[in-house]
């Protein structure tokens, strides 16, 4: 089956990183990537062209520069990428990021959303960009996979999947975990974080329903006892050279609250490791 996939792009170093880790990600797999870049006169930036330097045509400037640089971006794409079980489109359109991620995510029944955790725009001291943080709350049908600058693929040895088993989980919810754990021939670390390790009948529960949800891949489980979650999974994945964590965004609010509060710093290892974030499809 032909693996459809949204790549947003703004063209930015971060944004070409994001596309390369995409396809190293599903070598030698049918996919079909969507490169999307959106724009508006508002924002528009491109190279050293600012939208005050437009005219009356500005919106016709803007889209297309953004074809232009698209054309370029897929050139150099195709030259470097010689896998022939990949195929480029490229989308062009006028709007808000996320708005253009939404209607594209539904108009051509996307499966994965992978994006570069900075944009052009964003501030040097920032993990998480806020067109990646808006895509990783909004995006409820879709998951969200965000790529540091300059991190490689390399040897995917192990996913880091933190959970408190409070939810229970579905395997539609977790198919994308499970399908690049079994790709990769990843193992998938389940990480309990809690100063107790004794799990209530309602958590032993939901831990067999998340077996059941993982089958077909290689998973563990693990337990850490600390009161600082966050420290906790960070020490867990640097300790270990992790090369991706996954989890589930169940609350709205949740990762703009993390990303724009101080608990950012006691979540460094994100401008190192991607992360993949999934929803609870019952939201």
């Amino acid at each position: 089956m032909t693996k459809k996939i949204l790549i947003p792009t703004d063209f930015s170093k971060n944004a070409w990183n994001a596309i390369t880790f995409a396809t190293s990600l599903f070598k030698n797999q049918n996919c079909v990537f969507y490169l999307m870049n959106s724009y508006s006169i508002n924002e528009f930036d491109i190279g050293d062209i600012k939208a005050s330097e437009f005219g009356v045509t500005s919106i016709d400037k803007a889209n297309n520069l953004s074809k232009q640089e698209l054309k370029k971006t897929l050139e150099t794409l195709k030259s470097l990428n010689p896998d022939v079980k990949h195929t480029f489109k490229t989308i062009s359109e006028y709007g808000a990021p996320i708005d253009v991620m939404k209607s594209t995510i539904s108009k051509k029944d996307l499966e994965l959303v992978i994006m570069g955790t900075k944009g052009r725009n964003n501030h040097s001291g920032t993990f998480f960009g806020s067109n990646t943080v808006t895509a990783m709350e909004e995006i409820r049908n879709c998951p969200v996979l965000g790529v540091p600058m300059d991190v490689k693929l390399g040897t995917l040895n192990e996913i880091v999947f933190p959970t408190n088993y409070e939810d229970s989980y579905k395997k539609r919810e977790l198919a994308q975990l499970v399908q690049i754990a079994i790709k990769h021939e990843s193992e998938i670390c389940v990480l309990y974080v809690d100063p107790q390790k004794e799990l209530s009948a309602n958590q032993k529960a939901n831990m067999e329903v998340l077996s059941e949800c993982l089958e077909g891949s290689k998973f563990s489980f693990h337990h850490l006892s600390s009161t600082n979650r966050s420290l906790a999974v960070r020490s867990f994945v640097e300790s270990r050279e992790s090369k991706l964590v996954a989890m589930v965004n169940r609350k709205h609010g949740f990762f703009e609250k993390i990303f724009t509060t101080p608990m950012v710093k006691d979540l460094g290892m994100f401008d190192k490791v991607p992360l993949l974030v999934m929803h609870n499809l019952r939201n």
